[in-house]
């Protein structure tokens, strides 16, 4: 290894301590013979890596005719020393003797492969260790550090230069993403369609107008409706159905009075005042002695002579009702009877009985089923309220905080629109009620006979806008949020049961 030689390694004879020749600087590792007299070459050298050579020794290092392996003189016994003096105080030029017996050697680089780049040259120095006392041949000289830094700062300008394009390419792109976004269309706001307004003699219910989103229109009293009564929201933004419009119902516009009958506008309906010898709707008939006023009026279908049956007696007629009605002094009209307040009903205990049109019914209100941190208890026949929820439980925070139940009854086909119901609310005394109520339809079987609109601050109206025929039992729900500074408080449910009729009294 560099800087040591040891007995029996092929070292020349009076090797100085530190294991190299004399004249022979730190450094020099020794290499297969034939490189250089003494079988030694040089490590760290000025110039082209070998000693400075006395007179008319080659640049390769070696004294007199000796060349590296390969060349044209025979390897000679003795090689020369550096033209300066060495260790011990031996100057140039003198012979060092060779040991007795044979010597290994170590092969080294050859010929280009045997240089080191000046770049790892300079870097060299810098990471290893310096010798404890290095000679003059082992620094570098002012060309060779000045070629070597000219180099390093090429090295760097060409990176600085890669770089520099990268950072261009890279600005480049983001330029052209940029200007393709910046002309790239803006998205679509969310779709929704022109503000509609309800028709002369009429109302409209229902203020939004996005995409799936239903607006109801209907009539005042007097009036039909002439086109849709609702119309929905589309994704193109047009309404669906034709333009509301209500018209003035006139039943004398077609002269249905005969034979000289004189004709009277009534509220959806008319009148015939008819000459003497004629009677009948539309003064259709002869008069007579005994005329059955009961089959005219089945015949004719023109205003009822009784609120429900019509049975002819000589002479005149008398009205009957369903069981279930009582007939009222006028002899005409039907009213309920109330089994319920009368105790006539055979509703089991636990039940609940609810008067209906011409009959009763019996319920039993039931609080729904615990489903995860949800459950109910029941506070009253008609209300459920929810147990305490756990605070990082947000659907039971969001589940109605209290389900009421409600039963009414309704005749059938009866003049819409009609309000059926009313929802409020009410703080708790010392404690802040909601600034901001939302009312919604949550569920039914008969939902697009129904709309909730807003009456007052606090309160919320389910109103009837279709008429609806009986017997039936519809059912629909009415949810109330409250919210306070914009924050969701509390929901409430409403579930509403209609017992409709068969009979419109």
């Amino acid at each position: 290894m560099p800087g040591r030689c040891l007995p029996g390694d092929g070292c020349p004879a009076g090797v100085p301590g530190d294991g190299c020749p004399a004249g022979v600087s730190r450094g020099w590792m020794p290499t297969e013979p034939g490189r250089c007299p003494g079988g030694w070459m040089p490590g760290r050298c000025p110039g082209d890596g070998c000693p400075r050579s006395p007179a008319g020794v080659p640049g390769d290092g070696c004294a007199g005719p000796a060349r590296r392996r390969g060349g044209e003189a025979s390897r000679p016994r003795h090689g020369a020393a550096r033209g300066r003096r060495g260790r011990g105080g031996e100057s140039a030029g003198q012979p060092v003797p060779r040991a007795a017996g044979p010597h290994r050697t170590m092969a080294g680089p050859r010929g280009a492969r045997g240089r080191l780049p000046p770049l790892l040259l300079l870097l060299l120095p810098l990471l290893l260790p310096p010798p404890a006392a290095p000679a003059a041949q082992s620094c570098l000289s002012r060309q060779q550090l000045l070629a070597a830094i000219r180099q390093m700062q090429q090295l760097l300008k060409g990176q600085e230069t890669r770089f520099s394009e990268g950072l261009r390419a890279v600005r480049s792109r983001l330029s052209t993403i940029h200007a393709s976004l910046a002309k790239a269309a803006p998205e679509p706001p969310a779709a929704a369609c022109p503000a509609l307004q309800a028709p002369a003699d009429g109302r409209k219910f229902g203020s939004k107008y996005l995409v799936d989103h239903e607006v109801h229109f209907a009539c005042n009293p007097g009036f039909q409706l002439l086109g849709s009564s609702t119309r929905i929201c589309q994704a193109n933004g047009s309404w669906t159905g034709q333009e509301a419009r209500c018209a003035e119902i006139r039943e004398c516009s077609s002269s249905p009075c005969q034979n000289g009958g004189t004709c009277l506008e009534g509220l959806n309906h008319f009148k015939c005042l008819c000459p003497p010898q004629w009677t009948g709707t539309t003064c259709q008939y002869q008069a007579q002695t005994d005329l059955n006023e009961c089959e005219v009026y089945r015949q004719q279908g023109g205003p009822r002579l009784c609120a429900h049956a019509c049975v002819n007696i000589p002479g005149s007629f008398r009205c009957s009702c369903p069981a279930g009605y009582i007939l009222l002094g006028d002899g005409k009209s039907c009213e309920d009877i109330d089994e319920c307040s009368l105790s006539q009903d055979n509703c089991t205990s636990g039940s609940t009985c609810i008067n209906t049109g011409g009959g009763f019914q019996c319920v039993t209100p039931q609080c729904p089923p615990a489903a995860g941190n949800v459950s109910y208890v029941k506070t009253s026949p008609f209300q459920c309220e929810r147990n305490p929820c756990p605070m990082e439980s947000r659907s039971c925070h969001q589940a109605p905080k209290t389900i009421s139940f409600h039963y009414l009854p309704l005749p059938s086909g009866l003049q819409t629109p009609a309000p059926l119901f009313r929802m409020a609310t009410a703080a708790a005394p010392g404690r802040p009620g909601p600034d901001s109520l939302r009312f919604g339809i949550a569920g039914g079987n008969e939902r697009g006979h129904f709309v909730v609109q807003r009456s007052d601050r606090h309160t919320g109206e389910l109103l009837l806008l279709q008429s609806l025929r009986g017997p039936r039992t519809v059912r629909v729900d009415v949810d109330m949020a409250e919210y306070l500074d914009r924050a969701f408080q509390a929901k409430h449910l409403s579930k509403i049961t209609l017992f409709v009729s068969a009979y419109e009294f």
